[in-house]
């Protein structure tokens, strides 16, 4: 069964970086595609990117683009969310969930069947 765990939130300032990543675990055969989503308590859960699952469909949210950048690297089963000009509103618990797709991937989610327990990111001065 397909886990995923997510690292690499913190405390940072605003302007600053950040990079997050989402280990896959367990034995699966199935293709997939995977998000990454944010939420602000009692919001909620927008989806911020998603990556195909040969790593050729990136759309973004409007708010991060520029900004933020998503990667997989499939020997490592691991995909990475580069933050980069981080604002306060930005402060969110970011969720990676992976979605059976062959071709193409969405941030709805919906889409999604397995999720991460989520990373806490805070911008703050």
């Amino acid at each position: 069964q397909l886990k995923l765990v997510e690292s690499g939130g913190g405390l940072v300032q605003p302007g600053g970086s950040l990079r997050l990543s989402c280990v896959a675990s367990g034995f699966t055969s199935t293709t997939y595609a995977i998000g990454w989503f944010r939420q602000i308590t009692e919001k909620e859960r927008e989806g911020v990117s998603c990556i195909s699952a040969q790593g050729r469909w990136t759309p973004y949210a409007d708010s991060v683009k520029g900004r933020f950048t998503i990667s997989r690297d499939a020997a490592k089963r691991t995909v990475y969310l580069e933050m980069s000009n981080l604002r306060p509103e930005d402060t969110a618990i970011y969720y990676c969930a992976a979605a059976a797709r062959v071709v193409g991937c969405m941030t709805d989610v919906g889409e999604y069947d397995v999720w991460g327990q989520g990373t806490q990111v805070t911008v703050s001065s």
